[in-house]
């Protein structure tokens, strides 16, 4: 059996003794099966859900909600997955209504079994490059140090390190380490208010994780961060368009002209944008500057749902689709940055939109993506869903079967 994992007043959590964890698909309540579950990785932890009972599973077969264990306040607890790996349930638990939203954490539902902790998500990618391991180690801070003594007066570096130090960005601290995939924050602006946004939330929501850039950095600037990462760095990305930012391509000026300016001196490494392609103009310019990728972030190919989410200002799906027919005409790599949430992703209506949308613009990969956001909060912004889930597992499957579509969830080299 499964068993309920649930949490003291000071975070100290148990295996209860008696109840079987549940967990949850869009608004409902469900049995765990084997299927969903695997144990913890590598790189996961453990969250208290405030102000949230767990709801378990009693020897009848009926969902319980768990105030108390032995006379003492029980608390949900859920599990945050290291990137990598895509969550199958929510957990399972009740909060008082006029709560505020949780923080922005992809919660994922945990039990005990076989005298350990498994969650309910299946491995889609190989994690290595995103391994905690690699990140935040003992030689981080000397090598920003060095970094800022050489380059005194750039501001993008000045940012990437309070970010690296900050709040441990993989992507800028990538940037010091000279590696892989590292972050370009350009665009203090959005032409979006997607209800998850990390880097900016209304009062009566919930904390944003990361703090918005305040003004784009001056060109060279950018190019002198661009140029050493994709000179010297292996596995070479340049990602415009991270969480400390807005829409990247609202600051195409800057992108398209320092692609231009490090192209003419340096062939390899990708320049890529997350984006989400609203704005066609601004694509059709870094085009045509020679940038090789988009990432475009996609809660769902269905208009209502997208609307409810993103909050486009002066766009909409139909923008987002001519974007991303522009980027396959000019042989820029398209993936979907998929924003994935068991009980909405895995519908019926949902699942055959979003392959109809991938099949009709030639997308060659979707990158899934735990959505970070309270699930209650969300659905209550949502127009209602309709028919029975039938499981993140198998929405994945079925995309593994779109033929020349890669599935994962982490960016690609376009160029070696």
């Amino acid at each position: 059996m499964y068993r309920l994992v649930y949490a003291d007043y000071r975070g100290r959590f148990y295996d209860h003794p008696e109840m079987a964890a549940a967990g949850r698909t869009g608004d409902r309540f469900v049995e765990i099966t084997p299927s969903e579950m695997m144990p913890l990785p590598r790189g996961a932890s453990l969250v208290l859900i405030p102000a949230g009972s767990p709801v378990g599973l009693d020897r009848r077969g009926n969902f319980v909600l768990v105030e108390r264990v032995r006379g003492k306040a029980a608390y949900a607890v859920a599990a945050l997955l290291p990137q990598g790996y895509t969550r199958t349930l929510l957990p399972a638990y009740r909060r008082p209504a006029g709560e505020k939203p949780l923080p922005l954490l992809g919660y994922t539902a945990v039990a005990w079994h076989k005298g350990g902790l498994w969650v309910a998500a299946r491995q889609t990618d190989d994690p290595y490059r995103w391994d905690p391991v690699h990140f935040n180690t003992p030689e981080l801070d000397a090598l920003i140090t060095a970094r800022l003594r050489r380059h005194p007066g750039n501001p993008v570096l000045a940012g990437l390190a309070r970010c690296a130090r900050e709040y441990s960005c993989f992507t800028a601290q990538n940037i010091f380490y000279r590696r892989w995939e590292g972050g370009l924050p350009v665009s203090p602006r959005c032409n979006a208010r997607c209800l998850g946004c990390i880097s900016r939330q209304p009062p009566e929501c919930c904390p944003s994780p990361q703090e918005r850039i305040s003004s784009a950095p001056p060109l060279e600037a950018v190019v002198e961060v661009m140029e050493e990462h994709l000179r010297r760095a292996p596995g070479a990305i340049i990602s415009f368009g991270q969480g400390c930012e807005g829409e990247p391509l609202l600051a195409a000026g800057i992108i398209a002209a320092a692609t231009s300016r490090v192209r003419r001196r340096v062939s390899r490494g990708t320049i890529n944008i997350n984006t989400n392609a609203g704005h066609t103009a601004g694509m059709e310019e870094v085009i045509a500057a020679g940038v090789d990728s988009i990432r475009v972030s996609l809660i769902s190919a269905r208009p209502g749902i997208y609307r409810a989410y993103h909050r486009p200002r002066g766009y909409d799906l139909g923008d987002v689709r001519r974007s991303i027919l522009l980027a396959r005409r000019n042989g820029v790599f398209v993936s979907l940055n998929l924003l994935v949430l068991p009980g909405l992703t895995d519908r019926e209506e949902e699942m055959e939109a979003l392959l109809t949308f991938v099949e009709e613009t030639g997308v060659q990969m979707v990158q899934l993506r735990n959505l970070n956001i309270d699930p209650d909060y969300l659905f209550n912004h949502l127009p209602p869903v309709r028919g029975e889930p039938a499981g993140i597992g198998e929405f994945v499957n079925r995309l593994q079967k779109v033929p020349g579509l890669t599935v994962g969830n982490f960016s690609r080299e376009v160029r070696p």
